[in-house]
């Protein structure tokens, strides 16, 4: 096993060497293995010790080489070979694995070279599928630390030693923002007066108790079925089983939806809407049809918008729309979950953007719809910092990538604006609301 890895390590320019760069495997099938050159007792030990601890050092790496080799595969299309099988039907054709799957057999099995033998001299260029060369993003190729490259070089050996081709590159980088652009380029967009829109703090609609808000959304039940409040999961034929404040209802009355047609206790449906946000609107804890125009808990903020000249990838056929939200810090008032505290604004101003098509500035037009309605941010707790009291974003993706898609937030993705049509419907901003907003 040693005498075969010695001949991959050869230095260029011996014999062995030149077959190494050749792609010829010594003691393979089909080649006649080189005359070996008398050499020095003291370079023979040095190069066997340089072989060994190469052997071990691929042994404790093994597992961050079959990463780059996973890597390696999900580069390359599994090859389907047509083959001679004499039960099987004429014209039948099977998948031979491929060699970077059979190279990763080797690297994990029994017979790795840190087992109990070594396969790799026998892959020989017969049992190869013609590849094309893909490339492995490798982190820090050239940085100061020894770890990635000599992680790459061992990689290398293996995949030359199998007869893989393989090009190491450095990862692709985040672009966030787009090329600088003067004030001279930026356009406003056609259709949508101004380039900003404000938000204040919320104004209380008074003047509705719970219990009137309800009836607007509501059909008295006589006879309940016999099922479970959905809130309280008690049976709707038995009072509610809300223990909270008790609001001033009969806890065995039980009413029924209008749109979606949803049983509750009338009890239950109260207690549910004086824990909210208490803008007159109401959503089924079931389905979550709203009733109503839903509002949120959005802070104070500016929301810019503008077109710039540069196109996002997969839009090449048209130019950006540019995003800009900025919230500063502040604090929480009646409606926020800490009434009185302050909270942080992390990242602001946040850019985002839209291509400028016909769906994207539709897109726009209800983004303004869920702005002024308190529906583009919260206060809460950062799924990604763990921060509480700080502004998050609410259900309404964004795009914050402008030139790459490293996170999942940039471009290209061909379903993020159906996407976010279906996230703003679900928060009740559909083509209807831009008809009320005008009203």
């Amino acid at each position: 096993m040693r005498r075969e890895f010695a001949v991959w390590c050869q230095a260029p320019g011996t014999e062995e060497g030149e077959n190494q760069a050749s792609g010829r495997v010594s003691g393979a099938p089909g080649w006649n293995a080189p005359a070996q050159a008398a050499e020095s007792p003291s370079a023979a030990l040095r190069r066997r010790d340089l072989c060994s601890r190469g052997i071990r050092l691929a042994g404790k790496m093994r597992a961050d080489v079959v990463d780059l080799l996973d890597a390696y595969v999900s580069t390359i299309r599994p090859v389907r070979r047509s083959y001679y099988d004499p039960p099987s039907a004429p014209g039948k054709g099977g998948v031979w694995p491929g060699p970077v799957q059979l190279l990763r057999q080797l690297l994990c099995g029994p017979w790795a070279p840190w087992g109990c033998g070594c396969l790799l001299p026998v892959l020989t260029w017969s049992v190869l599928a013609p590849l094309r060369v893909p490339t492995v993003p490798v982190k820090n190729l050239t940085g100061s630390s020894p770890v990635n490259p000599a992680l790459a070089g061992i990689t290398g050996i293996l995949m030359s030693a199998a007869g893989l081709p393989v090009c190491l590159t450095r990862p692709p980088k985040l672009v966030l923002h787009p090329p600088p652009v003067s004030k001279s380029e930026i356009q406003s967009i056609p259709g949508i007066s101004h380039s900003c829109r404000k938000t204040t703090k919320k104004q209380a609609k008074k003047g509705k108790t719970p219990e009137e808000v309800l009836k607007k959304y509501l059909q008295k039940v006589r006879h309940p079925p016999d099922e479970d409040c959905t809130i309280c999961m008690e049976r709707l034929s038995a009072p509610s089983g809300y223990k909270g404040p008790q609001p001033a209802i009969k806890p065995d009355l039980v009413g029924k939806l209008v749109k979606c047609s949803h049983v509750f206790h009338l009890h239950c449906l109260v207690a549910m809407y004086n824990n909210g946000n208490k803008d007159g609107s109401l959503q089924c804890p079931t389905c979550k049809t709203i009733y109503g125009v839903k509002t949120g808990t959005q802070p104070p903020g500016k929301m810019e918008y503008h077109i710039i000249p540069h196109a996002l990838p997969g839009h090449a056929d048209c130019k950006t729309i540019r995003i800009i939200y900025n919230i500063p810090p502040g604090v929480q008032g009646p409606e926020h979950p800490n009434p009185g505290k302050s909270f942080t604004a992390r990242g602001f101003p946040r850019h985002c953007y839209l291509p400028d098509s016909e769906k994207g500035r539709k897109v726009l037009k209800l983004l303004l719809v869920a702005w002024d309605r308190r529906l583009i941010f919260a206060i809460g707790t950062s799924s990604t910092t763990g921060e509480s009291d700080t502004v998050i974003w609410n259900e309404i993706h964004h795009k914050t990538e402008f030139g790459s898609n490293l996170t999942g937030h940039g471009y290209p993705d061909i379903n993020y604006l159906d996407n976010v049509l279906a996230e703003l419907a679900a928060q009740g901003i559909t083509e209807e609301s831009l008809a009320q907003e005008k009203d």
